[in-house]
């Protein structure tokens, strides 16, 4: 079976299920699990600036909404390499718009590549907006493949995962901090879908973000109103470094002054926050680290940093 994925995520979850073997085209943002992208086909590129390129999230932003006013794409399919390709499955996602190829587009090619050679690829479309579904996402993936009884042994780990840390957070009674996971700074959006779950599982409480929503713009000024005692900087396909750096950025702003006093952390977001795939897991036991460390140990100095001298 010859497997496209056009979504990180998506590479990420066939990986999983041990069968790397089978991508022959990944996107131009796949990068993990490394030995897994090394050699495939890109098969996809942006259409709009990067913090990559050094754009800022504004010029991202304003970027973002002049394509999507227009209707234009904001990633292009290389479709002579995807069709050089000939793939049997095409793997994309329902969620977003701005985070990945549209899934409109992606069925409009599978109908274009069936009238070519007689039979479309399968098109498997990830939709998941909480931790729950997106690992039903996992198992369907799997049953996509025919891979069930690895599909079933992936989730239950991660089920077991999440698990240990709810029993850990419930045997020590522990206190749940106010939590704000920004996952893009300017405008100010907030973590939606499954981030606001992720906090919960990890101990906390999301001040403003409602799980399985869309992510929402805020003001400022609400946010601070909202008083989180902990804030993550998380933006959305942004490593640990540039979150880093970002999060620095907005600590010597004077509009984010209200920071001042509270727990703020760089978060990997690729690695733990925006992706809907097995490494959601890994996020809720970062994030129940970063909010409880006498119960769990500090967070991995390669998965999030504290940019602020206050404490959770």
């Amino acid at each position: 079976m010859r497997v496209v994925a056009l979504l990180p995520a998506a590479t990420e979850i066939v990986a999983a299920l041990g069968a790397a073997d089978r991508l022959v085209g990944v996107t131009h943002e796949c990068d993990h699990p490394r030995d897994a992208v090394l050699g495939r086909a890109r098969v996809t590129r942006p259409s709009v600036p990067s913090h990559l390129d050094g754009a800022t999230p504004a010029e991202i932003d304003a970027a973002v909404r002049e394509r999507s006013a227009t209707g234009a794409p904001l990633f292009a399919l290389d479709e002579a390499a995807i069709a050089a390709l000939d793939p049997d499955v095409l793997l994309t996602q329902g969620l977003c718009d701005v985070c990945a190829v549209w899934e409109g587009d992606v069925r409009a090619l599978a109908e274009r590549l069936g009238a070519r050679r007689g039979a479309a690829p399968r098109v498997a479309t990830l939709g998941g907006t909480t931790l729950d579904g997106v690992l039903d996402d996992v198992a369907a993936l799997a049953a996509e493949l025919g891979l069930e009884a690895a599909g079933a042994a992936l989730v239950e780990r991660a089920r077991a995962r999440v698990r240990a840390v709810h029993e850990t957070l419930k045997a020590a009674r522990a206190p749940r901090p106010r939590v704000a996971v920004v996952e893009w700074t300017s405008p100010v959006f907030l973590a939606g879908h499954w981030g606001p779950d992720l906090v919960r599982r990890a101990g906390g409480v999301d001040v403003l973000g409602t799980v399985g929503a869309h992510s929402t713009t805020v003001e400022l000024a609400a946010l601070a109103a909202a008083d989180p005692e902990v804030v993550l900087i998380a933006p959305c396909g942004y490593d640990l470094a540039h979150a880093e750096a970002e999060a620095r950025a907005r600590l010597a702003d004077p509009a984010w002054g209200w920071l001042a006093g509270r727990a703020v952390w760089a978060l990997d977001a690729n690695a733990f926050l925006s992706r809907p795939g097995p490494r959601l897991v890994d996020g809720v036991e970062v994030l129940a680290a970063l909010l409880h460390p006498a119960l769990f140990g500090a967070p991995a100095a390669d998965a999030a940093v504290r940019v602020s001298a206050a404490s959770p």
